[in-house]
């Protein structure tokens, strides 16, 4: 009979936080812990990572805690923990309102929830315990943020920017191409300003050129770009070095004068146009991503339409929209009224998105005819669902190759052709060579 005690984890959130789960679980060892990650089977201990970015990110890891708290009463965990940027905002709130949880820990706390599980690390926290199968993973180069956008509340929650030392996230790659990764994809909060406080300087170029050089890793992806004093060597990374994915994740929040300068972005709207036009001067074929944010306070009809405009003219490949969540401690929840209705922020959104849309499945339908190198990501019954380096990830289409799922594996590169477009999945089939 199995001693170990039966631990599951339920991540919340962004992808962020699924690197913290991936170091935590890496920690624990088999001796002490079964990892059970069947939902349906019930666990000794409940770990909850959870998410406190916007409204509906809050509600979402309040509503799981709340069931896991039911569930515990019937007997299917016997301890719950809660850790991550919701518990370190409503630190001093959540635990008397919600006493059945066991423990509540900081979205920094990592150290802290391991020795309340029993475990102290030895080392740097190099390894992961990865999750879904899949041939790619997220490398968190940064953590916290010295941005001071007046909507975000991750400062207050994650603290100021601290990078990572290079050595040790080549360190980290090493080991993840050691369990088969094949595709990098860097986050932070700002990945554009990672090095300045280690090393005095911008420098994710650099960064890019060690990590290419770890063998089996064949994709490096960048996201979450910041636009202000963007690095101009990581376009030249991008352009000469054929692992770096001709893909970039730029979040420009708005374009107009007005609301950029209300959301303390650092940059207006002719640097913004500026940007656009020199990335995809220097990385000719880039695919960008970009996310706005309608609704924010004192935006007027022809700020909106300004967006609108811009969207139009810049074409972004993708593109993710949000209305505006008023957080509390922001410097704009501070200072801003939140004076955009919100059936008026919903009727904004929603014309953004459908502008999107048409977009959307205009670059793809001028991708039919294309040969395309894709990665395999799983199989579909007999399909093979893939995606190429102009598609992250969770967030972005797929390339499916119908009855292929004989021909290649999940982590196989391989050479398609497209023959059909939706608004965000091509149809592929395989070129024989």
């Amino acid at each position: 009979m199995d001693s170990r005690k039966r631990l599951r984890v339920l991540t919340l959130g962004c992808s962020k936080n699924t690197v913290d789960t991936e170091h935590l679980l890496s920690c624990l060892g088999d001796e002490k812990y079964l990892i059970v990650d069947d939902p349906r089977q019930g666990a000794d201990i409940l770990l909850i990572n959870t998410c406190g970015f916007i409204g509906d990110a809050k509600q979402e890891s309040v509503n799981a805690i709340l069931e896991a708290v039911k569930l515990k009463e019937r007997g299917e965990f016997g301890s719950i923990a809660v850790f991550g940027c919701l518990s370190e905002r409503y630190k001093d709130e959540l635990p008397s309102e919600i006493p059945e949880v066991d423990a509540w820990f900081g979205a920094r706390d990592l150290d802290p929830v391991l020795e309340w599980l029993g475990v102290k690390r030895s080392g740097r926290m190099t390894s992961r315990r990865l999750g879904a199968e899949v041939p790619y993973a997220y490398l968190k180069i940064s953590e916290g943020c010295d941005r001071r956008c007046s909507y975000c509340a991750i400062p207050l929650i994650r603290g100021a920017h601290r990078s990572v030392p290079m050595e040790e996230l080549v360190e980290e790659t090493r080991l993840l191409a050691a369990k088969g990764i094949k595709e990098l994809i860097l986050i932070a909060q700002d990945t554009t300003y990672y090095g300045l406080d280690l090393y005095h300087r911008r420098a994710l170029a650099e960064l890019i050129d060690k990590l290419s050089e770890v063998e089996g890793i064949e994709w490096i992806r960048i996201h979450y770009s910041y636009p202000a004093q963007f690095p101009e060597d990581v376009l030249e990374a991008m352009a000469r070095n054929p692992k770096v994915c001709r893909y970039l994740d730029i979040p420009l929040q708005h374009i107009s004068d007005s609301v950029l300068s209300n959301m303390h972005r650092n940059v207006d709207g002719k640097w913004t146009r500026e940007l656009i036009a020199r990335l995809r001067e220097k990385v000719p074929g880039v695919a960008l991503r970009t996310t706005m944010i309608v609704g924010f306070p004192e935006e007027s009809e022809a700020d909106f339409e300004e967006l609108l405009d811009f969207v139009a003219e810049a074409r972004f490949e993708r593109l993710g929209a949000f209305a505006y969540s008023e957080e509390e401690g922001t410097w704009g929840a501070l200072n801003l009224a939140d004076d955009v209705p919100q059936e008026l922020k919903q009727s904004r959104l929603d014309r953004l998105m459908s502008l999107q849309m048409d977009i959307s499945a205009q670059f793809n339908a001028s991708r039919v005819g294309q040969t395309l190198k894709v990665l395999v990501d799983e199989l579909e019954g007999e399909d093979l669902i893939c995606r190429s380096e102009f598609e992250s990830p969770e967030v972005d289409g797929t390339v499916i190759v119908r009855g292929a799922a004989s021909k290649a594996a999940v982590g196989d590169f391989i050479r398609v052709k497209v023959v059909e477009a939706g608004e965000y999945d091509l149809v592929a089939e395989i070129v024989e060579n």
